[in-house]
């Protein structure tokens, strides 16, 4: 009887203690699930709160910011392109007076072909200055009416510009071919000496005298007054007649010992002359 009852008596036992860890399970907290909230870093228990408020006020101002960033980028391009611009407009000596020149810090180095063939082009046909003296020099004759023969008006002043051009152009192909035949320097060097006379008596000499091959001797400027002749001689071939071509370049010769002692002067002195302008120097 007793072995009956003892099966009957762990039963309820059993029924009792599955019943009590279902109550158990059923009690326990569930692990919440991940996800991303507007409210998650105040959530964090571990972050401080002055770097919650600092996340919080440097969210939206993000995209103040990069406006503003980007404002300012534009603005401080803008204003380097227009100081570029107004300094490369009061730099007058590149191009438009002085041509190619050699600055007193640089060394003076024998010229290749290629570099004489891109001085040539520069001096004659692809710079302002190549241009705008010749216009200066076209209002001087249109003044003094030289050739008399040719009107005051706008056709007369065109007359006289394209006369003065072919003649330069003339003489400055002579002047080209002859430098590179002699091995002749066709730029002017700044003095590397100092003072206003010194100065001034090498912008006068290198008139009349330049380097050869080796840029250390001196020779007289064949080149330079023979294609001024030339240029002279051949532009009677359009000015109006008559005319004596060996006068014509006789006084080319004369115009170039003049102008270019001017504009030597000029070249030599350029820097000091754009430091009383205000202009950027290089």
């Amino acid at each position: 009887m007793r072995r009956c009852l003892k099966p009957l008596f762990i039963l309820p036992l059993f029924f009792s203690f599955m019943l009590l860890s279902l109550q158990v399970a059923a009690q326990e907290p569930r692990e919440p699930v991940e996800r991303q909230s507007p409210d998650a870093s105040a959530q964090n228990p571990q972050e401080k709160p002055d770097d919650r408020k600092e996340k919080s006020s440097n969210a939206p101002q993000a995209p103040a910011e990069k406006r503003r960033s980007r404002t300012t980028q534009a603005a401080e391009a803008s204003r380097r392109m227009a100081r570029q611009e107004l300094v490369r407009l009061r730099d007058w000596e590149s191009g438009w007076l002085t041509g190619v020149y050699v600055e007193k810090e640089q060394p003076l180095i024998p010229l290749t072909h290629a570099a004489r063939r891109q001085i040539y082009l520069r001096q004659t046909l692809t710079t302002p200055g190549a241009y705008t003296k010749r216009m200066f020099a076209a209002g001087i004759d249109q003044a003094r009416g030289v050739p008399e023969q040719w009107d005051d008006d706008l056709r007369g002043y065109a007359e006289r510009f394209a006369s003065r051009e072919g003649q330069f152009i003339t003489s400055n192909s002579l002047a080209a071919m002859g430098n590179a035949t002699l091995h002749y320097e066709p730029r002017y060097d700044q003095c590397r000496c100092s003072g206003f006379w010194p100065r001034t008596r090498h912008a006068l000499l290198r008139n009349f005298v330049t380097y050869n091959r080796t840029e250390q001797e001196m020779r007289p400027q064949w080149a330079l007054y023979g294609g001024a002749f030339g240029g002279g001689l051949i532009s009677t071939a359009w000015k109006p007649h008559p005319r004596n071509a060996f006068a014509e370049g006789g006084r080319a010769m004369l115009g170039q010992a003049g102008y270019g002692a001017l504009l030597n002067f000029f070249t030599e002195f350029t820097r000091d002359i754009n430091r009383k302008l205000g202009a950027k120097v290089k």
